[in-house]
Order: structure tokens, then sequence, then C-alpha cells
């Protein structure tokens, strides 16, 4: 097995997640950047409102509207991005947090991992 760096392991889950999102929605984020912090991995998606969510987002109850949806999405396909990151590290997600801003348009998602990956990449440099 091929040994990945931690900027790679950050690519790689950052595509995997554009590809899932574009499964899941019939589009992508504009933007998506993976961080590895100690044993968290945040990902932050830009651009992720759909034309019809923009609509709705001009409206107080729209925003929440938006959010409720986004929010039981997510659930919905919790063990698929929690199964992306555990494909991606080897390690096991403890936990993870979602929300997304109606204001900017982005999401972002928090895995905390049973690892300190940042460690783990530096050992195996």
């Amino acid at each position: 097995m091929m040994i990945n760096t931690k900027k790679r392991i950050e690519a790689e889950i950052s595509e995997a997640f554009i590809k899932f999102q574009r499964e899941l929605i019939g589009r992508g984020p504009q933007e998506t950047k993976t961080y590895i912090i100690n044993d968290m991995l945040i990902t932050r998606f830009k651009g992720v409102l759909t034309v019809e969510e923009k609509h709705l987002v001009s409206h107080n109850s729209g925003k929440k509207l938006v959010k409720k949806m986004r929010s039981l999405l997510r659930e919905m396909y919790t063990k698929d991005y929690e199964k992306i990151v555990e494909d991606h590290t080897g390690c096991k997600v403890l936990s993870s947090h979602s929300d997304i801003s109606t204001k900017t348009g982005e999401r972002i998602e928090v895995f905390i991992m049973d690892k300190d990956l940042e460690r783990l990449f530096e050992t195996i440099k």
C-alpha cells in the first residue's frame, strides 16, 4: 500500500465529497477544501446552494426551510460521509458535525477522529 501524505489525503477527501454531493444533489460545491488538524478533519464547501435554495434564502422562512432540509439530508447520509473519511484516513470517526450558512452559501463538516491524524502523518513521512 502506498503511504499518502497529509495534503494528498486532504485533496482525496475533498474530491470524494464533491463526487458524493454531485450524485446526491445533482451538483457539487464550487470549491472544497479539507484540513487535517490534530484529531479533527474539517471540510469547507463554498457555493453549495442550488438556484432554488438561493431564491428561498432571501426570505426568513425560506432560510429555515433550507437549513432544515440540508440538515435532514446530512442526517440521512451521515454514515456515507463518515465512511468516506474513514476509507481515506484508515481511522475511525467518533463524531461528526455539519452546518450550512444561508448567508454565504458555505457548508462546513467537522469529523472528530479516534487518532491524532496530524501526528500519524508525521510518523510516516
